[in-house]
């Protein structure tokens, strides 16, 4: 029996490397790692090598042991406790602290997230920080690509704090809203005490039309709290813009609330 595929995700864990990361040191593609951790394929012996080079362990070990139950003597967290469990058991120190901890979503992530939101083995692999000004809650952070919630640029990471029910979304604020038809996308939100059925999301950029979507389709709204982005990203608007901007959207929010009546 080959431990190949258990043992590199072990010690991929154990650097605390997502999948792309280790592709990128082995020099290959992610979906191999991937393929290799759930054992649809067998890493090639040049790929088996490189990886015990990185690793400093024989491939004698990485083939035929599994890492994950042997100890060391001289470890600092006692015999018998695999990393995971140490990894989760510091997950849940952190989480005690004052700083929530905050996963982070990156556009190249994005593509997964919908079929892995609620799956641990997908969040484990996702960078974590902390923001000390954060009040307790349940946060996540997604970057954001694009111009149509100009002027917040393009590659912002947004900060947002779960919503568990519709109820409790507030009128023409920004969200992040996941969906079945639409994946991760950052608007504002128009409610309709009407018609619960539909909620529709409107883009800050006034070149971009709202669109509708079904309340049934959306499995996660995060409220945007805070908005992070590298310092000079922040796009210059002139006095004529900025009304423009302003009439406009304000034209568009009339034309909406007249169709919702």
């Amino acid at each position: 029996m080959s431990y190949a595929g258990k043992n590199l995700k072990y010690i991929r864990k154990q650097r605390e490397w997502t999948q792309e990361e280790m592709a990128n040191q082995l020099q290959i593609k992610r979906s191999l790692v991937g393929a290799y951790e759930e054992e649809r394929a067998e890493p090639r012996l040049e790929v088996q090598e490189a990886i015990c080079a990185l690793f400093n362990i024989s491939l004698e070990e990485f083939l035929f042991q599994d890492l994950s139950e042997k100890t060391s003597s001289d470890s600092e967290s006692g015999s018998g406790i695999s990393y995971l469990d140490r990894r989760r058991s510091m997950k849940m120190d952190k989480s005690s602290s004052s700083a929530p901890i905050v996963p982070f979503v990156p556009v190249k992530a994005a593509a997964g997230y919908l079929a892995g939101y609620a799956d641990p083995e997908f969040l484990d692999e996702l960078n974590t920080f902390t923001l000390p000004m954060l009040a307790p809650g349940d946060y996540r952070a997604f970057e954001i690509i694009g111009d149509s919630m100009l002027p917040t640029p393009s590659g912002s990471v947004i900060v947002g704090e779960k919503v568990d029910s519709f109820k409790d979304v507030k009128n023409s604020n920004t969200y992040i809203v996941v969906s079945n038809a639409d994946g991760v996308v950052y608007k504002r939100i128009i409610t309709n005490d009407d018609n619960k059925e539909k909620l529709t999301l409107l883009s800050d950029n006034p070149l971009y039309e709202p669109y509708q979507v079904n309340s049934q389709d959306i499995v996660e709204i995060w409220k945007a709290v805070y908005i992070i982005h590298k310092a000079g990203a922040q796009p210059m608007w002139n006095v004529d813009q900025l009304a423009g901007v302003v009439n406009s959207l304000q034209d568009k929010i009339s034309n909406l609330k007249r169709t919702m009546n």
